[in-house]
């Protein structure tokens, strides 16, 4: 007859095996919908809304990994909550511990909002109409803003209005200093304002320093992220080492009160690292120029 320790450890094992397959498919189903629902149409309700909010960068492959080894941990460990851990992980930790791309592209399109506006100031000295001043300075765009300036010049030279080229403009920057700097030049190509290149050297220096401020603040960030990646690193380690070189150290985690336990463990770690990117994030202020509502025109009131 089996002891009722092997039926115990059967026990475990089918219900690991059974938690991995339910919470591999429902995260499947969630990334699928993540990839598929740009292409969809929106339809009203409480499920396509938090599929909207999930993250960009959980695409059907990193979805479809992250089930897979959270399975295969739940398989080798027979812990239900190691799978779970282990598939959230595979999904969150990739884009906390790495470089912060966002903050980066952020700060590179501020500082080429800068030098644009910049740019833009000294065409207009030098007693050019604003029309030709956007045309003469897409030409010899940043790179961050080339395409955008690329696309709103030909936009100009196809016969549009400057107002709703420029307002078009600054919905594809998405960036609350685009806005400023449009308002003005709308507000120029409007009014015809003579106090324009005075306008545009002060909303340049502003630029100049949200640059210097995200830039301290982004290094201020980079050492927070490598203490994390050295915490996660070493804990990571040795759980991995205690399971492959002593894992009759962990068997109180076989129990359900280890897997409690293992569980409110995974809990702080989760609350530690959502604590962290929130105090990291910066709170970008209120946009002037609001996105156009689903099929609305580029050139819509604002």
């Amino acid at each position: 007859m089996m002891s009722s320790s092997s039926l115990a450890a059967e026990g475990w094992t089918a219900v690991a095996v059974a938690c991995g397959t339910f919470f591999g498919l429902g995260l499947v189903a969630v990334g699928y919908g993540t990839v598929k629902h740009a292409s969809r149409d929106e339809r009203p309700g409480l499920g396509p809304a938090l599929l909207a909010r999930l993250p960009a960068h959980w695409t059907t492959r990193r979805v479809v990994v992250a089930v897979f080894a959270g399975a295969l941990s739940g398989a080798l460990t027979a812990w239900p909550v190691a799978a779970v851990l282990t598939s959230v992980a595979l999904l969150t930790l990739p884009g906390l511990l790495g470089p912060d791309r966002q903050a980066a592209r952020r700060t590179a399109q501020t500082e080429a909002l800068a030098t644009w506006t910049e740019m833009l100031r000294d065409t207009l000295s030098a007693a050019a109409g604003l029309e030709q001043a956007i045309l003469a300075t897409s030409d010899i765009a940043p790179a961050p803003l080339e395409s955008e300036l690329r696309r709103m010049a030909a936009a100009i030279r196809a016969g549009g209005s400057l107002p709703s080229a420029l307002r078009t403009f600054a919905e594809e920057v998405d960036n609350p200093l685009a806005d400023v700097v449009v308002a003005a030049l709308v507000m120029a190509a409007e009014q015809q304002s003579g106090q324009l290149a005075p306008l545009l050297s002060e909303l340049a220096e502003s630029a100049r320093e949200q640059v210097a401020i995200r830039q301290r603040v982004d290094a201020g960030r980079a050492s927070v992220r490598t203490g994390v990646r050295v915490t996660v690193t070493v804990t990571l380690s040795m759980a991995v080492g205690l399971v492959i070189f002593n894992r009759s150290y962990l068997d109180p985690f076989d129990t359900l009160t280890g897997q409690a336990v293992l569980a409110v463990v995974g809990l702080l770690f989760v609350a530690s690292f959502t604590y962290l990117t929130a105090i990291g994030r910066l709170e970008e202020p209120i946009r002037l120029v609001t996105p156009s509502s689903p099929g609305a025109g580029s050139g819509g009131a604002r």
